[in-house]
């Protein structure tokens, strides 16, 4: 099992990217945890409006919302009622089995997998710190849910996924050593990754230190077509001694090349491996001004997609291609769409990193964080749970101006200084 997490502070732009799955037919609300009402019984705004209630009770943290999927190995048949257990016991697992939270199982992709929306504003207005979230609590539980429900274990799959290593540029100055090695780069990726171009076949070789070259435009390589594979530096240069297609037992020719660009491109056509990166880019961006092109590729390649970009002398961004090295799929950002595409993910990605919105959250955060260390306690009315407080109906209603700011929460006035004495 893999669990990505994603937070941000759109509430409704999370749940309305769940909710038009569903209306599209490819995901389906399977739990309600903590709410009134099962969850097929909940309208949209029913959804909505639970969570909501319990943001208002602290105006001051914004990166409020929690997104997280948990996903599956291809081969795992898990029902309903298995996913909605497991999406219960990971979120008692990471301290968040108090809070309201929805279950939704996706359908559109090649792997089981669920989408769980909540939230980090606790029941008394406190919060539920978000630091390191990833690294310690979601991974020490995701271990102990592969081994209490027997599933696929996610270091193994990942073992099996990248075995295949980078060539050493050390063998450059031997052509037995800088054959063996390319021929071991050539014989996997030929056989299990589905590419229809020669660009997009080198942006997964390149990722090996391998290249294949074609020639240039009038060349007497590509009037032959003809094609050698060399081996490239750290920097992408090539160097070594470049080795003929033909002169490979398995003969990855270009005509070879040819009919595996036909068949892949059969394959991609009628296969759902493209949502996978799709939603793995939408959820990075959904709901958030402050991803960066760098901070975005980051994230893609804890989900095992690689990013291929491509810029010119002035460094604009003007190519994108994603490497899938689960499904084993390559794709140009172009024929995913066009938000997909060079031009499309420059619009969706900010400039600077450090953006003053993401600053502002960071210094709210610790303010907030700070005040609940110090021993402070947020309750609301008379302190009984939001649970106890309000009947069933008013708990799926929305929030009205000014209510539930619990007034721990606000900045307490400076007292005025009556008077003042001097000392000598």
């Amino acid at each position: 099992m893999v669990a990505v997490i994603h937070t941000s502070s759109r509430l409704r732009a999370v749940l309305q990217y769940n909710e038009k799955k569903l209306e599209q037919g490819h995901a389906e609300c399977i739990s309600a945890i903590n709410y009134p009402k099962d969850a097929d019984a909940l309208s949209f705004d029913q959804k909505l409006n639970r969570i909501q209630r319990q943001l208002a009770l602290n105006k001051r943290t914004k990166v409020n919302t929690v997104h997280v999927s948990l996903n599956f190995d291809p081969s795992e048949k898990l029902g309903k009622e298995q996913l909605a257990e497991i999406s219960k016991a990971y979120l008692k697992g990471i301290g968040f089995e108090k809070q309201p939270a929805l279950v939704y199982e996706h359908r559109d992709a090649g792997h089981p997998h669920v989408h769980i929306v909540t939230t980090n504003i606790k029941a008394d207005g406190s919060r539920i710190s978000l630091h390191n979230l990833g690294k310690n609590q979601s991974e020490k539980t995701r271990k102990e849910i592969e081994i209490d429900f027997g599933l696929v274990k996610a270091q193994d799959r990942k073992v099996q996924e990248f075995t295949l290593k980078p060539v050493s540029v050390k063998a450059e100055y031997g052509k037995s050593e800088t054959k063996k090695a390319i021929a071991n780069v050539l014989d996997i990726v030929l056989k299990e990754y589905k590419f229809t171009t020669i660009g997009e076949l080198n942006a997964v070789l390149n990722q090996f230190n391998v290249a294949a070259d074609i020639g240039s435009e009038h060349s007497r390589i590509r009037k032959h077509n003809g094609i050698l594979y060399r081996v490239l530096d750290k920097d992408g240069k090539r160097v070594g001694v470049p080795i003929k297609a033909s002169d490979f037992h398995f003969k990855p020719t270009y005509r070879h090349l040819q009919v595996c660009f036909q068949a892949n491109e059969m394959h991609l056509t009628c296969s759902k491996d493209s949502l996978r990166v799709k939603n793995s880019i939408d959820l990075t961006l959904l709901g958030k001004h402050n991803v960066s092109l760098p901070k975005l590729i980051n994230i893609l390649q804890k989900d095992g997609i690689d990013t291929v970009t491509r810029k010119n002398e002035e460094g604009l961004l003007y190519g994108i291609t994603y490497i899938d090295h689960r499904t084993k799929c390559v794709f140009n950002g172009s024929t995913l769409g066009k938000q997909y595409s060079a031009k499309g993910i420059t619009e969706r990605c900010i400039e600077d990193p450090f953006s003053l919105h993401q600053q502002k959250s960071q210094k709210i955060g610790m303010d907030v964080g700070q005040a609940a260390s110090a021993g402070n306690v947020y309750l609301v009315g008379n302190g009984s749970s939001l649970e106890n407080d309000k009947s069933l109906d008013s708990l799926l209603s929305p929030v009205k101006d000014g209510e539930y700011i619990p007034n721990p929460l606000k900045k307490p006035k400076r007292k005025k200084q009556k008077g003042f004495s001097m000392g000598f």
